[in-house]
Formats: C-alpha cells, structure tokens, sequence
C-alpha cells in the first residue's frame, strides 16, 4: 500500500489552515473523535483558545483494516451548546463520521455540528465542512508512527 508520511510540521501548518474556518463558525463547543481526533482538538482548541473540547470514542478500524461494526462510546454531555464542531483526523468512507452525526443529533436536537477534519477522500458520503487536504493514499500520521520502535 502507498504511504505518505504526515509530519508535526505538516500538522501545525495545516491548522494555520483550519483555524480560520473554524473561527468564523464561532463554535461553542469541540468535540474530537478518538484516537484521531485527539491531537488535532488540542492543537485546534489552543489555537481557538477554548477550553471546551470534549471526545468521543469510535472504532471502525483495527489497524488498517475496516471493521464491519461501529463501537460508539464516551458520549459527551453537550446540552449547553449551540455550535459544536467534530473533529477527526481523516474522513476516510465518512461512515464513522455519519453514525456520530446520528447519535449527537438525535441525543441535542437543538445543535448544530460541522465537521473538521485535516484530510478528506472525494468519494466519501460525507463531506467535511472545514477540511485541508484531499487523501489519495494512506497516511502515517506523526502521532501514530513516531513513537514506534
């Protein structure tokens, strides 16, 4: 499989990239998806200077290999909010993304969620709102490869 190699440096560049997005929704309220999300929240929410970031935990890989079941936990309580941005690292088939969607909409009926997100694939069923690059091949983020040994 072709690899592309996704640095620190290419993080903080790109989010030079989204902030501005984002800042003009104005959000309430960041959630990140874990485990891909969670850098990038952090990153975002200094750069938005907002201690309101939240997570939610999805799995629907095993590694590099999609699995045929979404495990959904870790549903934050997001009553409060108005305007809530989700945040991953890629929207890969967006059926991840869509069935979060699902359960936070159904759960805050008066909220509405954007989608951001570093890389997108064009043929995705769901397309973000703030997003940076298109993905053409698999990606070796920093946060997943440089502490291997």
């Amino acid at each position: 499989m072709d690899k592309i190699y996704y640095s620190y440096n290419d993080c903080l560049k790109d989010c030079k990239v989204l902030l501005p997005q984002i800042e003009l929704y104005n959000p309430d309220a960041l959630v990140s998806i874990a485990r891909g999300g969670l850098t990038l929240g952090h990153l975002l929410s200094q750069g938005l200077n907002t201690n309101k970031l939240y997570t939610i935990n999805s799995i629907h890989y095993n590694n590099t290999n999609k699995l045929d079941t979404f495990e959904i936990s870790n549903i934050p309580n997001l009553h409060q909010f108005k305007k809530v941005v989700l945040i991953d690292d890629i929207i890969d088939s967006g059926e991840t993304m869509v069935e979060i969607k699902r359960i936070l909409e159904k759960e805050y009926l008066y909220c509405e969620f954007k989608i951001a997100t570093l890389f997108y694939k064009k043929d995705a069923i769901i397309e973000p709102d703030f997003m940076v690059r298109e993905a053409n091949q698999w990606i070796d983020f920093f946060w997943e490869v440089d502490l291997l040994k």
